[in-house]
């Protein structure tokens, strides 16, 4: 399965998978506005065999069969402890 990823302009480490290139009509108005501009960052081959750094494989490929889109945020912020 192909996707399509991109970066949020305005807000830090989030990203956005899409099934179609430069579709962002899949994408609901208040998530876009939100987000801001979006810049292209990659094309990618996603199977189950395929790890993410970030997020579980079958669950991109089930949001971008569904709905069409997956929404990648930051990392929650480590805890430090004094």
């Amino acid at each position: 399965m192909q996707c399509f990823v991109y970066k949020s302009a305005r807000r830090a480490e989030t990203y956005i998978y899409l099934r179609e290139r430069d579709a962002f009509e899949l994408l609901p108005a208040t998530l876009a506005a939100t987000l801001g501009p979006l810049n292209f960052v990659i094309e990618l081959s996603l199977s189950a065999k395929r790890k993410l750094a970030r997020e579980d494989v079958d669950t991109v490929m089930a949001n971008l069969r569904g709905p069409g889109f997956h929404l990648q945020l930051p990392p929650p912020p480590l805890e430090t402890t004094h």
